[in-house]
Formats: C-alpha cells, sequence, structure tokens
C-alpha cells in the first residue's frame, strides 16, 4: 500500500525518490486521495530541499501523465509541432506574432497560454479583447485552426495536466511559488501534454522579471532545458531582457494592435522584433525547418514581408470565432478607452531607468490586470507610445500615454508611471536585449 507521508518523510530528510513513489503522490493528487494538508507539505520540502533532475523528469512526466495528452499524428501534418514559453513579462507581445510567423514558415503551433498573473500580462487576455475568439474551442474547431492556418493559441482545459493545477494552488497559498523544480515542471507538464516536438524558452530577466535576479532566471533556463531534454523534448532557452516594456504597448487591445501593426508592416518595433525573431528562428533551426539560424531568419522576415505570417493569424482569429476583417478593421473590434493622458517627463536627461514591474501594476491598477481572481478584464485600457531606455527627452515630453476608462484611474496610473521612471543626466549603459542562449550542450 502507498503512503503519501512516507514520500513527505523521505524528501524532508533530503533522500531521493523513486519514480514510482513521484507517479503514486501525482496520482493521489489527480483522483483527491491525497489532501491539500499533503501536497503542501512535500511542495515545501521541494522548495526546501529541491529535486534531482531525474526526480524532476519523474514529476514532469507524471504530472503530464495525468490527463489528456494532444496527438497530433492522425492528422499526418506536414511539419513538426513547434511552439514556445515566456516565463511572462510587461507589453510581450510574443505570442500573437510567434505562432504565425512559425506557421508561415511550415511549422504547427497548438499553443496552449494563460492569463495574466500579477503585474505580466496574460496572451489569453490579450485574444479576449477580439470579440468572439474562442480559447476553449471544441476539437473540430482546435483541429481545423492548425490544419488551415497552423496556430491556435488556447487556453489550458480542464484534463490538461490536472494534477499541476491543484499544486499550483497549494504552492499559491504556501509560499512555495518560486521553488525552481517546481516551475519546471509544471510549465513543462503542460507543454508536453500539448504533444510538442520542440519548445523554445523565453526566461525574462530584469526589473519586470519573474524571477527576481539575473542569476536566478539563468538557473531557470537550465533547469527547463536539462529536464525538458531529459523528458524527450527538443528545446533550448533564451535569456531576454524584461528591464522595460518589450512592445512599446502594455495592455490588451492596445498589445493586439501592436501586433496587427507589426504583422501588416505598419510598425516594427526593434526591441519587439529581435526577440520574436531570435525565438523564432531558435525554434525553426531545432525543428529542422532551417538550416542555420541566419536561413531561419530570412525566412521569417519574408513571411512578414509577403504577409503570409498575417494571412495566418487572421485564418486562426476567424476559426476560432473571430470576425474574418480583423487586419483590414481593427479598430472597428479592437475596444478604445474614452480617456488618454500622456505622462511628462518632469525634467530633462536620460531615462536611465524603470521599474518595469511597477509599470505593469499601473495596468492592472487601471483595470488591465486582476486584483483578484474572478475580476473582469477589461481590454480597453493600458500604455502605448512607451519611450525606452536610454531616450534623451526634455522636459515636458510625453514618455507613454496612458488609456483608462476615467480621469480618476487615469491619475492614480499616472502617479504609479511617474514613480517608476528614472530620468538622471548621464545615458545609461545598453543592456544586451539577449544576453544568454543555453542548449542541451551548454549544460
Amino acid at each position: 500500500m502507498y503512503l503519501p507521508q512516507e514520500t513527505i518523510r523521505k524528501k524532508r530528510d533530503k533522500e531521493v525518490l523513486t519514480q514510482d513513489e513521484i507517479q503514486s503522490f501525482i496520482r493521489g493528487v489527480t483522483d483527491n486521495s491525497i489532501s491539500e494538508a499533503q501536497i503542501s507539505a512535500l511542495t515545501m520540502a521541494i522548495f526546501l530541499n529541491g529535486l534531482s533532475k531525474e526526480e524532476s523528469v519523474y514529476l514532469t512526466l507524471a504530472m503530464r501523465d495525468s490527463g489528456d495528452i494532444m496527438q497530433w499524428k492522425h492528422l499526418d501534418l506536414p511539419g513538426p509541432i513547434i511552439d514556445k514559453h515566456s516565463t511572462g513579462g510587461v507589453g510581450d507581445t510574443v505570442s500573437l506574432m510567434l505562432g504565425p510567423l512559425f506557421a508561415a514558415c511550415g511549422g504547427f503551433n497548438p499553443m496552449i497560454s494563460g492569463r495574466g498573473l500579477g503585474h505580466t500580462g496574460g496572451t489569453l487576455d490579450k485574444l479576449a479583447s477580439i470579440p468572439g475568439y474562442n480559447p476553449f474551442p471544441t476539437n473540430e474547431q482546435l483541429t481545423e485552426a492548425v490544419k488551415i492556418a497552423g496556430t491556435a493559441i488556447i487556453g489550458q482545459t480542464g484534463n490538461l495536466a490536472p494534477a499541476d493545477k491543484r499544486i499550483y494552488a497549494a504552492r499559491d497559498v504556501t509560499a512555495t511559488v518560486e521553488s525552481i523544480p517546481l516551475i519546471t515542471a509544471s510549465i513543462l507538464s503542460k507543454k508536453l501534454a500539448g504533444g510538442l516536438d520542440y519548445l523554445v524558452m523565453d526566461v525574462k530577466t530584469g526589473s519586470g522579471a519573474f524571477m527576481p535576479t539575473p542569476a536566478l532566471s539563468e538557473e531557470l533556463a537550465r533547469s527547463i532545458v536539462s529536464v525538458g531534454s531529459g523528458a524527450g523534448l527538443g528545446l533550448s532557452a533564451l535569456l531576454t531582457d524584461m528591464n522595460q516594456s518589450l512592445a512599446p504597448a502594455a495592455g490588451n487591445a492596445v498589445e493586439v494592435q501592436c501586433a496587427i501593426d507589426y504583422l501588416t508592416g505598419k510598425a516594427k518595433p526593434s526591441r519587439l522584433h529581435e526577440v520574436t525573431i531570435e525565438l523564432c528562428a531558435e525554434g525553426l533551426l531545432a525543428s529542422g525547418l532551417a538550416k542555420d539560424l541566419d536561413d531561419a531568419r530570412k525566412k521569417l522576415n519574408a513571411s512578414l514581408d509577403s504577409g503570409l505570417a498575417a494571412e495566418k493569424f487572421a485564418k486562426m482569429v476567424h476559426i476560432l470565432g473571430g470576425p474574418s476583417d480583423i487586419l483590414e478593421n481593427p479598430k472597428k473590434y479592437l475596444a478604445q478607452a474614452p480617456v488618454k493622458i500622456p505622462v511628462k517627463a518632469e525634467k530633462n536627461g536620460y531615462i536611465s531607468r524603470f521599474d518595469t514591474r511597477d509599470i505593469g501594476l499601473a495596468v492592472v491598477a487601471l483595470g488591465g490586470g486582476r486584483l483578484r481572481s474572478d475580476q473582469v478584464i477589461d481590454p480597453a485600457v493600458g500604455l502605448t507610445d512607451i519611450v525606452e531606455l536610454g531616450q534623451e527627452v526634455v522636459q515636458g515630453e510625453d514618455l507613454m500615454m496612458i488609456h483608462a476608462q476615467s480621469e480618476k484611474d487615469a491619475e492614480i496610473a499616472l502617479k504609479m508611471i511617474q514613480k517608476a521612471c528614472y530620468i538622471h543626466d548621464e545615458k545609461p549603459i545598453a543592456l544586451p536585449l539577449i544576453p544568454k542562449r543555453i542548449s542541451v550542450q551548454d549544460l
């Protein structure tokens, strides 16, 4: 007879758990025979004592196998299943462009995305600003989107890695969210349940990142690459800068507009473009759709210039319930906030630093994120025209534009943003946008 308290005791005493012990515990999590108290006890023991690579692989696979695993082989798709995952940030619009870009270059991208968490924006919240878009489609709709559009950005269904939901709920209220082995298993179990062949990780580092230090960001990236490869997934990771908003917009409808402008060639913000292209290039190279990174970049830029990536985005939106003319008439469908006020520079100088987390929290305060799990997101609010680090400004010049539902809301956000923007006399040293690439060979 399996005794979960023995598994808890072993990890409490820094002993190594067997694959059978981990699988048995996760089965109990899934069928509710193991209590919240026992889940919390084991997650705290893991938080304090860690897991070996083998234990992490066993945990990831057991969580993957706790529910359904998507199957794509029966569709006879003429290309690999590729995806990426980001640890989250502010103005991180990449997913909206990356899926269509993969599809335009011969890949297939069923992307399971989430809602916003804390100061970070959620891809599902952004897509929810498109009227009619259904992130929880029928199997028939999902199959059609993947086959025809080559990409389908959807939410996690109830029976996809269900053990992760119970474990995460326990972590959330027991101060064990930051455990790198548990973060690794949570991310990878859902991605593996999506039936992927290849995964690219975007691990943020900086003042708006989930991980508080560059060292921890790199540790998480290495953990994911190591455990993911051990679980049979082809993957690599990029560390990317989150010391400022990645896109010049932060919010929901405003980020969708930013993505449409990018895909249709109306705007190409340099930082957003570079991160998007480099993440996509990693996926094309790993999956054999490009012979090297330069070849991948050429193919990706060609798919942008030809309009094929934009076409894939439009097809996905329409198949999943959105309007067929979203590219031609975005303003007809995307909500607009009634109040717009600029954030003005309070003195001359250079933008030397952002508290990017606080910028994200200002969007939350406007209603663009959640203070409670049951809160309804306001798609219209957010920030646009955000200046970049190192930019020279003069007193009274616009630093960004606030989109709000009321003057009162705008004033609250204004005060938060003013405290989060630093202007100094000297131009700051530019930080690398992608400080590190980590592959299996680097471990």
